[in-house]
């Protein structure tokens, strides 16, 4: 079980550091990462390299019994290569060349700034690959930077080739004939750029598409380097969660050896809560059965975008305990020691401002000591049990951020959230599943706002349904194909015949409405026919709201969270409630009681378990269910 952060003693006086590799074993932290944002320290000028003061820190590491995740520092490029190569910092989409003064100031497509990477990366692994402190290798930081230079028009005209083969293949699936945007040249290609009106959505697509794939070969290109070196040891990459990043990580999993997400929820409590559970679920169904650690975390805060807000007693223990209890094989945090100055000085560290005598240092402590026993007294490394899967697509998530639909306020993350948060409080645990995964091990699929569905998707959707399983789609689902184009005939599209229903008008909602069995309906609605299904609520006019047709039910407005649990229990899922957050591991539970008040759940034999305000108690599985 990993514990321990990103450590970065080149910001320290090297009498500070035997202090560190005290502390950590203090605390039981027993693997960091190095080595991330220190190229300029690394290679203080061009093919220069100093590597005294990295040399001591593995060795003091080693000596301390820590392990380390060696990492590859080409997210923050130092200024004499921004200097040296101006045409590898980022342009903007309204054509700004940013400069240098931040971190990730560097455009992925630029061949300076690849063969600079590549260098640095082969130093380190000549330097370290036989040393016996290093456990793992981190390629970069947070994968997401954007750039629309012409280095990245080149390299997208490229892309765009191999995936069409022909302009006239393009021009289709862009739907060019549209604002007589027709290609007829390969050059006349560009990335989307600051324009008069809107922009072509699928072109939009294309890009984000394009920016994983490019993103994603400057990782694998540093990490057949390093396993060259080291083929027996790890290589990873730490994953970061928002709207901004153009990074479908479902695929990038497949290229790393261990999963690793950074996560920092947006709000305190309940909302870190759940959005932390959503967070575990989402990193253990992309690593599909494989290792996954929780790499970055906030010690101690939450922040807010307008503040930072204290956790509470013992919140750091639990939020990282729930992690472990969705599928975790470790928890670190960012960073080791807050950081004195620099942008993030005020960024949390697990020791803190204050020092180690200080609350948050004793929890630290704690969750080390805590992490351990888990360990040594647990089979919690068996599969995590979920009967109930979410369909995920980065891409479609990408095209319903589109300007040009019917209503500004979709939106997918927060649909799949609201799905998410439902099961959480109802006692489930959730899978993610691509929307071409085998789902036949699940008891039921939900499906909200699936805007774009290719064919063979939709294909298996309907013989999971076909085969007994329920199925539960939400609106604005398969109205899209995988280009972002339409589909003709009424809505659900894609979905229409499984679900038995013909929409005919979307109707977005500017005031709630009343539907039948006391629901309410917001947001959105449709003028929906009855085409084998059978209604199950009703708007006000009679007409369908929701419907159902064998075990498919479809949702053509939102409701809100109770009255999206009501449609749950119509599909056959018990949903009681569920005060305590229990998730089995393998032969464990984990009980976690995140409320200020005592509840009592079934424990070993069946008997009851009490659980104090915020505790965290682990039982065996066996009778527990």
């Amino acid at each position: 079980m990993f514990y321990g952060g990103d450590y970065n003693p080149e910001q320290w006086p090297e009498e500070v550091w035997k202090e560190d590799v005290a502390l950590m074993r203090r605390a039981g932290v027993n693997l960091v990462t190095v080595g991330v944002f220190s190229w300029a320290r690394l290679e203080p000028s061009p093919g220069v390299y100093d590597f005294t003061w990295l040399d001591t820190v593995m060795d003091l590491l080693h000596e301390g019994g820590v392990q380390v995740d060696l990492a590859t520092p080409t997210a923050s490029p130092p200024p004499w290569f921004s200097l040296l190569h101006p045409d590898a910092l980022p342009v903007t989409v309204e054509g700004t060349r940013l400069t240098h003064g931040s971190r990730d100031t560097y455009c992925v497509s630029a061949p300076p700034y690849r063969q600079a990477s590549m260098s640095i990366a082969r130093a380190l692994a000549e330097r370290y690959h036989a040393h016996p402190a290093l456990a793992m290798w981190h390629v970069h930081n947070e994968y997401g930077t954007r750039c629309h230079c012409d280095h990245v028009a080149a390299a997208f005209r490229q892309w765009l080739e191999t995936r069409y083969g022909a302009l006239e293949a393009l021009n289709e699936a862009w739907t060019t004939a549209f604002w007589s945007q027709g290609y007829s040249a390969w050059e006349q290609v560009t990335p989307p750029r600051a324009t008069q009106y809107l922009p072509n959505p699928s072109q939009a697509l294309d890009f984000r598409r394009f920016l994983s794939d490019e993103l994603l070969g400057h990782f694998t290109a540093q990490r057949d380097l390093l396993k060259s070196f080291t083929p027996h040891l790890p290589v990873t990459t730490n994953f970061v969660f928002g709207d901004w990043v153009p990074v479908n990580h479902h695929r990038w999993a497949r290229e790393v050896d261990v999963v690793a997400i950074d996560h920092y929820p947006s709000g305190p409590g309940t909302t870190a809560v759940e959005e932390g559970a959503f967070a575990a679920d989402l990193a253990r169904s992309w690593a599909g059965g494989r290792p996954w650690l929780l790499m970055e975390q906030a010690a101690g805060v939450v922040y807010t975008g307008a503040r930072m807000a204290a956790k509470r007693e013992g919140e750091t223990i639990r939020h990282s305990m729930q992690h472990v209890a969705r599928g975790a094989e470790g928890v670190l945090f960012f960073q080791w020691r807050a950081s004195r100055g620099g942008a993030e000085q005020w960024h949390a560290g697990m020791v803190p401002h204050a020092g180690p005598s200080s609350r948050l240092f004793g929890e630290i402590c704690e969750l080390g000591a805590l992490l351990s026993d888990t360990e040594a007294d647990t089979e919690a490394d068996g599969e995590v049990a979920a009967e109930v899967a979410l369909l995920w697509d980065a891409e479609a998530w990408w095209a319903l951020g589109s300007p040009g639909l019917p209503s500004l306020e979709l939106d997918y993350l927060d649909a799949l959230r609201q799905a998410h948060r439902v099961l959480y409080h109802h006692g489930h645990t959730a899978d993610f599943a691509a929307p071409s995964a085998d789902l036949s091990r699940y008891r039921a699929v939900l499906v909200p706002s699936l805007y774009l569905l290719s064919d063979a998707d939709a294909a298996n959707l309907a013989r999971y349904v076909e085969a007994g399983g329920t199925l539960v789609v939400s609106f604005f689902s398969g109205v899209a194909d995988e280009h972002a184009r339409v589909r003709l005939g009424g809505y659900p599209g894609a979905l229409r015949d499984v679900l038995g229903v013909r929409v005919e008008e979307l109707r977005p909602l500017d005031a709630p409405v009343s539907l039948t069995h006391g629901l309410t309906g917001t947001l959105w609605s449709e003028v929906v026919h009855l085409e084998g299904a059978t209604a199950v609520a009703a708007y006000p006019d009679g007409a369908p709201a929701i419907t159902r047709r064998r075990g498919a039910f479809y949702l053509s407005t939102r409701l809100d969270d109770a009255g999206y649990a009501w449609v749950l229990r119509q599909a056959g899922l018990a949903m009681p409630d569920s005060p305590v957050e229990l998730v089995r591991r393998g032969d464990t539970v984990f009980a976690i009681n995140h409320t200020d008040l005592p509840h009592t759940v079934a424990g070993p034999g069946g008997g009851p378990l009490r659980l104090e305000p915020g505790q965290v108690r682990l039982y065996p599985a066996q009778t527990s269910r």
